[in-house]
């Protein structure tokens, strides 16, 4: 979105996304040009492209169609909602330069995404600076929102524009040790991870409480997961005697990690967090996917009372592409910048006040609805209050969701 003379509004039907050259800005919105209305730009930051473009692709769809469905309903009066859909590509360097675009864009209140922890962590400052909230439906690193020393008990809120919907990974990786040791009957695992921040940070919590349950980790390694060969590891892994591998990482090396580790001879289940959790996993591990796990943030949606608008929704829009893992959560992640900006013009006459960014900013820490995924808030700390976790296991070539629930650690 960019400031000039709004010469064209285009529906971009076969993606399911609006793009408009925006009007003559002035602070916190433009002038449509049209009965006076507003235009306010949501920012959508993800990988669009590239092996993490499943994802991506149903965050920027669902964010879309937020946008799409407060416009239908006027929710806000005098306020047309817009979105900006930019490609990270899953790189820190273009989640940054996109996080300056955004803030260069004075329509734009508020950002959803991105994907991926370690893409957050080069865009916050940016955002902060700028006093534009920026709201991830899928971010799980809890130092995002607690400060790098969460873990030794000093949680310390380094960027008030921070929010997700999503549930961290200090409960996450938790809740898969419990459940595996508790309820597969899993005593001994062996861990890998990608050395990302995700992935690492996952890996790291779920060996925390698997071994306070009394489990014994059987060996620990790394992998690169631009080689796809793991031979080594996979070596590794069948001389251990593990009956489990746990993967903090995504369905990119998941996928042909745990073929190589079940065409090896070693028939135990790999294990992993939201980042394998699609469908794409299932297709890169084949046959071998049968019974691996994977743990997801909140319960599916597909189940959710409260989701079956927005799933009828998304399949009347006609988007191409599924909504994915993230689309409940970034479907709220967005309608909660919708309802910050209504509380903001409600609150200003029925218009945009000339510091609307700081406005809607603060206005989002207290948002509070029935969306989606459940009950949309945020604590002190810009995370979501919705702490549910749902285990799901591969059978018959899909994810089937197994048991859901809170980490009770």
């Amino acid at each position: 979105m960019r400031h000039r003379q709004l010469i064209a509004v285009t529906a971009a039907l076969a993606a399911g996304a609006l793009t408009l050259t925006a009007c003559g800005s002035r602070d916190g919105g433009s002038s449509a040009g049209d009965g006076g209305n507003t235009t306010v730009v949501i920012g959508v930051d993800a990988p669009l492209t590239g092996d993490l473009s499943a994802l991506g692709l149903g965050i920027k769809n669902s964010a879309d169609l937020a946008a799409k469905q407060a416009n239908e309903k006027k929710y806000v009066k005098g306020v047309t909602f817009k979105i900006q859909a930019l490609d990270d590509q899953a790189q820190a360097s273009s989640g940054q330069q996109n996080a300056t675009k955004l803030t260069a864009d004075k329509d734009v209140l508020g950002v959803v995404g991105p994907l991926n922890s370690s893409v957050s962590e080069s865009m916050q400052k940016v955002f902060d600076d700028a006093k534009l909230a920026q709201i991830s439906p899928a971010n799980t690193s809890p130092s995002l929102t607690q400060g790098p020393k969460w873990a030794e008990g000093q949680k310390v809120r380094t960027y008030k524009s921070y929010f997700r919907t999503a549930t961290t990974d200090a409960i996450q990786g938790p809740f898969a040790a419990q459940y595996l040791f508790n309820k597969a009957g899993k005593k001994k695992v062996f861990i890998i991870d990608d050395k990302k921040t995700y992935g690492a940070g996952l890996a790291g919590t779920f060996k925390g409480e698997f071994t306070k349950l009394g489990g014994a980790v059987a060996g620990e390694g790394h992998i690169d997961p631009e080689s796809k060969d793991f031979s080594a590891i996979v070596t590794q892994v069948k001389s251990s005697g593990a009956d489990v591998v746990y993967y903090g990482g995504e369905y990119p090396a998941a996928g042909p990690l745990s073929k190589q580790i079940k065409a090896s001879g070693a028939n135990i289940p790999l294990v992993g967090g939201d980042g394998i959790y699609d469908k794409k996993f299932v297709e890169l591990a084949g046959d071998a996917a049968t019974g691996d796990f994977s743990t997801s943030v909140g319960a599916p949606v597909e189940s959710l009372p409260s989701a079956k608008e927005f799933v009828a929704n998304y399949t009347k829009a006609g988007y191409k592409d599924p909504f994915a893992a993230y689309g409940g959560y970034s479907y709220d992640s967005a309608w909660a910048v919708i309802e910050a900006v209504k509380k903001v013009v409600d609150a200003n006459n029925g218009k945009l006040p000339s510091d609307a960014r700081a406005k809607v900013l603060e206005a989002v820490q207290g948002v509070s609805f029935d969306g989606v995924t459940g009950k949309v808030s945020f604590d002190e700390f810009g995370d979501a209050t919705n702490k549910q976790l749902t285990v799901y296991k591969v059978d018959g070539g899909e994810w089937k969701s197994v048991e859901s629930g809170t980490y009770g650690g």
